[in-house]
């Protein structure tokens, strides 16, 4: 069977994904390779989107669950989940550049959505998205988010998020009911 006929499966990351979820985020989101796919941040910020020491925090903490998504093996995709009382924060989600546009993000959306549901009986998936994201934030659009209105300032001068290219980033926060 090739690998793109192999059924995607999902699994929890431990520490020793630690380094692939590193490269698979900074691919979809930074520098020259995140330009093949539609979701990248590289004309709105230079430096890194993460790095091993937020990975590993993120595996760490209470109520949180990293999502790997794998076909044959191969890691596609992830997302991160963290459980916030009736809400469960969805962030760090990211689609190897070569594999986005095929429904592979629609497929981890909708597993991120089950598990939050299922396990943690939450209510409504909530994530941050930046403003200028017009295109991503018409994706989430149409898969039942809803904006909110609700903005928070980028952390400008953190360089551990990025470097900004512009003086104007804001998150906004989204929300869709489970």
């Amino acid at each position: 069977m090739e690998p793109s006929a192999a059924v995607l499966s999902f699994r929890p990351a431990t520490g020793s994904d630690t380094e692939a979820l590193v490269a698979l985020v900074e691919s979809a989101y930074r520098g020259e390779a995140s330009k093949v796919g539609w979701t990248t941040e590289a004309h709105l910020l230079d430096g890194q989107r993460t790095d091993p020491e937020a990975v590993s925090e993120l595996l760490a903490r209470p109520h949180s669950r990293v999502l790997l998504a794998e076909r044959a093996g191969e890691l596609l995709a992830c997302c991160q989940l963290e459980r916030r009382g009736e809400r469960a924060y969805f962030g760090m989600f990211s689609v190897r550049p070569d594999r986005q546009g095929g429904g592979l993000g629609r497929a981890v959306l909708a597993e991120a959505e089950r598990f939050a549901r299922e396990e943690w009986q939450a209510a409504e998936l909530e994530m941050t998205v930046i403003v200028q994201r017009s295109e991503l934030i018409a994706w989430y659009e149409r898969r039942g988010f809803r904006r909110t209105g609700v903005l928070s300032p980028f952390p400008y001068g953190e360089e551990r998020f990025g470097v900004p290219k512009r003086p104007d980033l804001a998150f906004e926060t989204l929300v869709k009911a489970l």
